[in-house]
């Protein structure tokens, strides 16, 4: 009879043992959504769309990641990313960029004048030089070397609006126009890679030398390819202090959606300012993409946008759910 029982003990274990690993093999396995790109804003549509000629033909996620964002660099329309971009306060267009691949190569360039594309010269600064960022006059001389053309970045219309500003010349942004300040991009190929770019002319009016979150990475942007990829929009500063993209990354390590990653990041940033006169005018905003190919996204007023494009959603505008109204 003791025979029996252990052996029927034993029939059972090993049953368990097999649905478990069935299980497990299951969620492994899980089938991967690709290619994706997701990008910030409503410039984010034409960024997606030039990014997908790239991942459409089986192209490489940082490829598509750099030519998606120039578009909203060469757009004089588009007032918060290279050519017309706000400028600070004495006038002067500064941009920051940072790009980001698969195996955690990265580059970036700060407070960058003259030159329209700087997500190519971070690029540069990746793959050509032995370090991570480049600033100022210093990234300005490599990008000449590079064969960057140098140009005026202010156009009449950034140079009225700076105008304007002169006769208050109150630092005060205007939510979801002026503090939106960047086009963010991650896309995840068809070989299952993951690349991410961030490209910005920083805050309107800001301290000449002010630099953000857009050019640092784990704040601006952050990947991590076994696990996905994040980007931040908004006051940088916000993101500096929580390394915010670096921190949704991890909450997804943790087993959070991206959507639940970057709501849980926003949040901890509205517990830092809450009670501050800051929150009064603060926007922040997270996207994010995981190795499955879901993608979510999480920002702390109404008002927020990011593009999506896969094999099954045509390049969608969608309007971010939000903290505070």
């Amino acid at each position: 009879m003791k025979i029996c029982h252990l052996y029927l003990i034993l029939i059972s274990i090993a049953f368990f043992s097999g649905c478990a690993s069935d299980n497990s093999k299951e969620k492994i396995e899980k089938k991967v959504v690709k290619p994706v790109v997701i990008s910030t804003w409503n410039h984010g549509i034409p960024a997606n769309q030039e990014a997908w000629k790239i991942l459409s033909n089986g192209g490489n996620a940082l490829d598509a990641v750099e030519k998606g964002v120039r578009t909203a660099e060469a757009n004089p329309d588009v007032q918060t990313v290279g050519l017309g971009g706000f400028p600070d306060r004495e006038g002067k267009v500064t941009l920051d960029a940072c790009i980001m691949d698969h195996h955690n190569n990265c580059g970036s360039v700060a407070f960058l004048q003259h030159i329209k594309h700087p997500i190519s010269v971070a690029r540069k600064v990746m793959e050509e030089t032995p370090h991570v960022m480049l600033v100022g006059e210093g990234a300005l001389k490599f990008a000449l070397e590079q064969g960057f053309g140098k140009e005026n970045l202010l156009t009449e219309k950034t140079k009225k609006a700076y105008e304007a500003w002169l006769v208050t010349s109150d630092y005060k942004p205007v939510i979801n126009i002026e503090n939106h300040d960047t086009i963010s991009m991650l896309a995840l190929d068809e070989n299952n890679n993951l690349s991410g770019a961030c490209t910005t002319s920083g805050a309107s009016w800001k301290m000449h030398g002010r630099v953000g979150d857009s050019p640092i990475i784990g704040a601006g942007l952050f990947l991590d390819n076994e696990i996905g990829a994040a980007a931040a929009t908004g006051m940088g500063e916000a993101m500096i202090k929580t390394a915010g993209s670096a921190m949704v990354v991890e909450l997804m390590r943790h087993g959070r959606s991206p959507y639940e990653a970057c709501k849980e990041v926003v949040e901890r940033i509205y517990k830092i300012y809450k009670g501050q006169p800051d929150l009064e005018w603060l926007q922040v905003g997270f996207i994010a993409l995981n190795k499955q190919g879901e993608y979510g996204s999480y920002c702390l007023r109404p008002g927020f946008n990011y593009a999506i494009q896969t094999n099954t959603i045509k390049n969608e505008l969608i309007n971010a759910d939000y903290k505070i109204q």
